[in-house]
């Protein structure tokens, strides 16, 4: 994965719109990952699924409490990815009482099969979903990668979440400076 280009797919996003008429003022807004991860020091990190366990009640809330962190040492922006919709993204965002980290709703599974992180959940019904990493995007090349042990399609792990924790991804940041 070191030294890889990230893709550049597009993600379906929701934007607050207050022109948009009724109860609901939001319109869609297609977002290129290569925009967004393409220019500065990004940090991404990809979970399961929103509202599952360890992703609702460790990962995501981990980051955000880093956030400030993380910017500190040396990234212009922390963005979550998981294979859920923009409504659901949307909600869990809402849910978890999130400000800074950023989510993004790879809907389609695009961008994490391009980036050979598509693994099946159809165990627990979840379908197709991302493995659990974290990686730090320079200038839209992969530059540190933490991803968690055991990638597979049956099941056969117990959502390992030790690797791409907010703490590894600060560590190294701190030992790369730009």
């Amino acid at each position: 994965m070191l030294g890889r280009t990230v893709p550049d797919v597009t993600l379906k996003t929701r934007v607050r719109d207050e022109s948009v008429p009724g109860p609901n003022p939001f319109r869609w807004q297609d977002v290129q990952t290569g925009d967004l991860l393409g220019k500065g020091r990004k940090v991404v990190f990809s979970l399961p699924g929103a509202f599952t366990p360890t992703c609702s009640t460790e990962q995501c809330p981990a980051y955000e409490r880093s956030y400030d962190d993380l910017r500190a040492a040396g990234a212009d922006e922390v963005y979550c990815i998981s294979v859920n919709d923009a409504f659901v993204m949307f909600q869990w965002g809402k849910n978890l009482g999130l400000s800074k980290v950023k989510l993004l709703p790879d809907g389609s599974g695009d961008f994490t099969r391009r980036m050979g992180m598509l693994i099946n959940k159809d165990h627990l019904g979840f379908g197709q979903r991302s493995w659990r990493y974290a990686m730090v995007v320079d200038e839209g090349k992969v530059v540190a990668w933490f991803e968690e042990p055991g990638i597979n399609d049956v099941g056969a792990d117990e959502d390992p979440y030790g690797e791409s924790t907010p703490d590894k991804v600060l560590a190294w940041l701190n030992a790369n400076p730009r």
